[in-house]
């Protein structure tokens, strides 16, 4: 494993390069394209504009957030029927398997049509349908970790089902969960921000880069797809934090 001061400097160090050749393409070259302002532009307008950027990043968090608990949720009460049961799995992984390959581009429009341009229901319902799939996967490999050996020991000491379930399959599942939640975290996030690009209520991330980018306010668009940026890390480093916890805590 590299020494601490690597693994914190070498992301620093590309991220400096970055926006260095950012600025001489931009700003000194001057051969970027029209639509791509510099790096000092684009901190300005997120600076002078955070009040109205903050308020639309509030509205595109909330709906990633609703989708990913609901999507979350619905995922583990199906991966638990799977597990339990064959005929139930069987009947639940093409269902899981359409879910994986719709196209959210397609879905959208028809979501926020079919509930009202006034409604955040349909982009909240993209961003638990993205949610879904990798929480779905996860617990469902998780659930079916536990040893046979392990099993039998349970069932030899007459445990009950809810007891084999709370001292052995929930521990061997629950770091499967929160590597799913971590990724569902960012689907979520940028599912939200397709949502609100194609229709539904005039607020949000993705409405307000549309807008402003068809206006040719490329400073002012690149400022929100930053606040989209702050918003998917968030979710990112809050689930990462959580499923290091629980990885220290569950047994080897």
């Amino acid at each position: 494993m590299p020494p601490a001061w690597l693994r914190v400097g070498a992301p620093i160090l590309v991220g400096l390069l970055g926006l260095t050749l950012w600025v001489l393409w931009v700003d000194v070259l001057g051969t970027a394209p029209r639509m791509l302002p510099g790096p000092v532009a684009i901190a300005t307008e997120l600076v002078a504009r955070w009040e109205i950027i903050a308020e639309d990043m509030a509205v595109t968090a909330g709906n990633a957030l609703v989708g990913l608990l609901v999507g979350s949720l619905l995922a583990v009460v199906l991966a638990g029927l799977a597990a339990a049961s064959r005929p139930v799995d069987g009947m639940i992984a093409p269902l899981v398997a359409a879910v994986a390959v719709v196209p959210i581009v397609a879905l959208t429009p028809i979501l926020n049509t079919m509930f009202g341009a006034s409604s955040q229901f349909g982009r909240q319902a993209v961003a638990g349908l993205a949610a879904f799939v990798p929480v779905f996967v996860n617990v469902l490999r998780g659930l079916r970790q536990t040893r046979p050996v392990h099993r039998d020991v349970l069932r030899a000491s007459a445990a009950t089902g809810a007891q084999t379930f709370r001292t052995l399959t929930l521990p061997t599942a629950l770091p499967y969960l929160m590597t799913g939640l971590r990724i569902a975290s960012s689907l979520a996030v940028i599912a939200a921000l397709v949502a609100e690009y194609f229709g539904g209520p005039a607020d949000g991330i993705g409405t307000a880069i549309a807008t402003y980018a068809k206006s040719g306010r490329a400073a002012l668009a690149w400022a929100y797809v930053a606040g989209g940026i702050l918003i998917g890390l968030v979710f990112f480093l809050v689930t990462a934090l959580l499923e290091r916890i629980v990885a220290r805590r569950s047994p080897g």
